[in-house]
């Protein structure tokens, strides 16, 4: 256990970020799967005006460390190319 006050402070710290962290987390795979129910769908239009949405939310998530900048990129370059084929 943390035995210095900083520690201490830290131990604080580290959780409140946690929660913001795996709030940001659901948001983004939510996002995801909401995408995915579009293109199931067969929802070509819908799906075309969610995605700048959901490039915002996975740029979002990247820029705060959540998940990395090129499995973002992959994800938007992913869903882009099955909206394409739909």
């Amino acid at each position: 256990m943390a035995n210095t006050k900083s520690a201490i402070k830290r131990v604080r710290r580290i959780a409140t970020q946690t929660l913001v962290n795996k709030a940001r987390k659901s948001k983004y795979r939510n996002a995801i799967k909401k995408m995915n129910i579009l293109i199931e769908g067969k929802n070509k239009a819908e799906a075309l005006k969610f995605l700048p949405k959901l490039n915002s939310e996975l740029m979002k998530v990247a820029k705060t460390g959540i998940i990395k900048k090129a499995n973002a990129s992959r994800n938007v370059s992913r869903i882009t190319k099955k909206i394409a084929a739909l």
